[in-house]
Order: structure tokens, then C-alpha cells, then sequence
């Protein structure tokens, strides 16, 4: 009876604070294949990620492609790249990701693959492509 009481309440907690049930979390510090870093953190109800580091070689990169003119200027490096990603499914989330390539936002999911590796894939019209990316401790 005990363990029914405890298991309900517990429950019940995570329906009003909204609870995201996973093995491990995203939150921390990632490495790109490109060498780019990103810190993933939350964002209110979400989960967002900072270009921390852009890739290797491009430390003084401006976001020179991005569809407003007012902000092609700006330095990479702190831009949002991983836009209110919620948790979807065990292991997943889903929200949207800034491709500073081509300056656009897409549809995006953020999949754990374990503790120490994710993937981040971008969509459009259905098709799907993605980067894995290695926690750095």
C-alpha cells in the first residue's frame, strides 16, 4: 500500500511540474563532429542549446547568412542554435534548430543515443539529416 501511495504521488508531481522521464539528460556540454561545442541547458519548460564554440577554424564567424540583414553581424558564438526542444518520447525531443549555413530554422529532434552521445537532426519537407554529437565531461 505504501508503494501504491508513493508511486501515485510521485505521479502526480510529475503531471503538474511536467515531468520528462529519461535515463540520463542532454543538459552539458557537447561536442560536434565539426568541432563545434554546444551547451545544452534548459529554457523554462524546454530544453535550448548555445553555439558555445563555432566549428573548428571559424572562431571569429559571423552569422552571415541569417535571413534578417539587421543581424548578419553578430558573432556565432552564442546563438541560439536548439530551439525549444520538448521532451517527446523516451529519449527524444523535439523543437527546432538554427542551421547557421544557410541562416534558417527547421524542425528538429534531439535524440539520446546514451549517456555520452546524441544526435541532432534537422527536417525539411520530410527528409531528415543529423550530426552526432559526444559529451565533453
Amino acid at each position: 500500500m505504501h508503494r501504491l501511495l508513493a508511486s501515485t504521488l510521485v505521479a502526480a508531481v510529475c503531471l503538474v511540474a511536467d515531468c520528462a522521464v529519461s535515463s540520463a539528460s542532454p543538459v552539458g556540454l557537447w561536442l560536434a563532429q565539426d568541432g563545434a561545442k554546444i551547451r545544452i541547458s534548459p529554457c523554462g519548460r524546454y530544453l535550448c542549446g548555445v553555439l558555445v564554440q563555432p566549428a573548428s577554424g571559424e572562431a571569429t564567424a559571423t552569422d552571415r547568412n541569417n535571413a534578417d540583414p539587421a543581424k548578419r553581424g553578430r558573432p556565432l558564438a552564442g546563438i541560439e542554435v536548439l530551439i525549444s526542444m520538448h521532451h517527446d518520447a523516451p529519449n527524444k525531443w523535439t523543437g527546432h534548430v538554427y542551421n547557421e549555413d544557410d541562416g534558417k530554422i527547421y524542425e528538429a529532434h534531439l535524440i539520446e543515443n546514451d549517456a555520452s552521445n546524441i544526435r541532432i537532426e534537422g527536417c525539411w519537407l520530410g527528409l531528415c539529416g543529423g550530426q552526432d554529437l559526444t559529451r565533453i565531461k
